[in-house]
């Protein structure tokens, strides 16, 4: 595939005081000691004695032997455990948007962020892989073998027991798919839900990730959401549609924003300044512009 090294300043876990890993854990961020040097670059090592090399593309001048560094640990083009700085799109267990780089018989390669693509087999598409195209993936591991691969079959993945879920609870969002209904979104990495289209005044696309609101818990163990935080005044609900269809029409910017004069502003929004105004500052809060005194922009 190809390979992409990209160097920076890492803060080791030593200066913040950090706790060692018990053991070595491919697909997850570890802490380890810095055990010795050698050609290859820094062997690392876990509390139980499981080493581990990090390559000398990742090494510092600050790691320095007994100190400790956090990695991501995956497995190389050889197939052997090793050590980065450089941390993936998605890590074991989590979701991310991964674009199509390689297509074999037996499955394809997606970037993920790291010198080694990450592989998707056969087994876990749901449809044909194009190169060049976007998928969004969850990352698991194979239990014999201990490597990392992706899924596109996430439906056996989602939890269906909601207890301790309710109506108003602030939720974290990924959006999955587009459907006739509106946005399939996975809720806090493991719950299935719907963002209804009536009740989103923003287009969206999978692998996007937002902060939204259960508006209720379904018998049928899926969950239906929102973007709007429940009970809110309905003035206020419809200036931020009203600005973000603005933004839309202009090709998402205009120059306006919370200097803007409250003529200028009840001649292109119709709203009052203050209105406008709180409009503003709900639509950062749930990041779908950026607001400065005299420019919107949407996110």
């Amino acid at each position: 595939m190809r390979n992409r090294v990209e160097k920076k300043r890492i803060v080791s876990s030593k200066e913040r005081g950090e706790t060692l890993s018990q053991t070595l854990e491919i697909g997850r961020i570890n802490t380890l000691e810095i055990y010795k040097r050698s050609e290859f670059g820094l062997f690392l090592r876990a509390a139980d004695g499981g080493e581990v090399l990090l390559p000398n593309a990742y090494v510092t001048p600050e790691m320095e032997v007994g100190g400790k560094v956090e990695v991501f640990l995956y497995h190389d083009s050889e197939d052997r455990p090793v050590a980065t700085t450089q941390r993936p799109r998605a890590m074991l267990d989590e979701y991310g948007l991964f674009t199509v780089v390689d297509y074999r018989p037996y499955g394809a390669f997606v970037d993920w962020g790291l010198p080694k693509d990450l592989f998707v087999p056969l087994s876990q598409q749901k449809e044909y892989f194009r190169i060049g195209e976007k998928k969004l993936l969850r990352v698991c591991r194979d239990e014999q073998t201990g490597r990392l691969y992706a899924t596109q079959k996430l439906g056996k993945y989602f939890v269906r027991e909601m207890k301790g879920l309710k109506p108003g609870q602030e939720v974290e969002l990924t959006i999955l798919a587009k459907t006739p209904l509106g946005y399939k979104a996975i809720v806090e990495g493991k719950y299935e839900g719907m963002l209804f289209g009536n009740d989103t005044f923003e287009k969206l696309e999978p692998g996007d990730r937002r902060r939204g609101y259960i508006v209720k818990v379904r018998p049928d163990k899926k969950l239906d959401l929102s973007l709007r935080p429940p009970g809110r005044d309905a003035k206020l609900t419809e200036a931020t549609k009203r600005i973000l269809e603005r933004l839309d029409e202009a090709v998402g910017e205009l120059p306006y924003g919370y200097k803007s004069s409250p003529e200028e502003i009840r001649e292109v929004f119709g709203l009052s300044r203050k209105l406008f105004k709180q409009a503003l500052t709900e639509l950062v809060r749930e990041e779908s512009i950026d607001a400065e005194a005299t420019r919107i922009s949407r996110r």
